[in-house]
């Protein structure tokens, strides 16, 4: 299980989804907190290459022991890339939520979006 980490370099929302912006391409995943929420992930049906994802919607779902919980989107773009690790192995999400964990890389659609996202600093507050 991975310690609890916001690293400094990605952006957050509410909902405890990470975004790691890199110019017009973005990588997606869920924070710490929230895979220590949902505990042991069981499935992932990931998420369709070519697909459009909007800032604040669902665009998968992650299942673990405890319960299914939908994914929503910390900014908008179109889907670049699935980790198919994780397609294996979801649990990847529980041992390493922002490197091996990742669950999919979009191009920006709207990259003002990234002004509304939360900063490491804003998301530990949220958290407490």
């Amino acid at each position: 299980m991975a310690e609890p980490s916001y690293p400094d370099d990605l952006l957050y929302n509410a909902e405890h989804d990470w975004a790691r912006v890199e110019g017009a391409e973005a990588t997606f995943g869920i924070t710490w907190y929230a895979q220590e929420q949902l505990g042991e992930i069981v499935f992932w049906d990931g998420a369709e290459v070519g697909a459009a994802v909007t800032m604040g919607a669902n665009y998968t779902e992650l299942e673990s022991v405890k319960a299914v919980s939908e994914v929503i989107a910390p900014l908008s773009g179109t889907v670049l890339a699935v980790n198919d690790t994780v397609l294996q192995d979801p649990a990847k999400v529980n041992e390493s939520p922002y490197e091996d964990g990742w669950l999919v890389r979009v191009t920006l659609t709207a990259p003002d979006e990234v002004a509304r996202l939360l900063s490491p600093a804003a998301y530990r507050e949220l958290i407490g």
